[in-house]
């Protein structure tokens, strides 16, 4: 703190904003892709459990939910 500069403070490199962008965009797809994921897989995992659906059951759930979210949330 007690340093004195008599140049300009370097405040880091140059801010490459386009590929600030893909990774922002980058990270809320898979932010949006992963929630429902976790989702389906919890409804599987309620359809297997909980009902008489049983493994296979909560497998076909599982599957037919990811392609719909899949579908949808493009």
């Amino acid at each position: 703190m007690s340093e004195h500069h008599t140049g300009p403070v370097e405040v880091g490199a140059e801010m490459n904003y386009a590929e600030h962008e893909k990774t922002y965009s980058a990270f809320l797809a898979m932010t949006k892709f992963g929630t429902m994921l976790v989702c389906v897989l919890m409804l599987a995992m309620v359809a297997g459990f909980f009902t008489s659906a049983g493994l296979l059951g909560g497998l076909v759930v599982f599957l037919v939910l990811s392609a719909a979210g899949f579908v949808l949330l493009r």
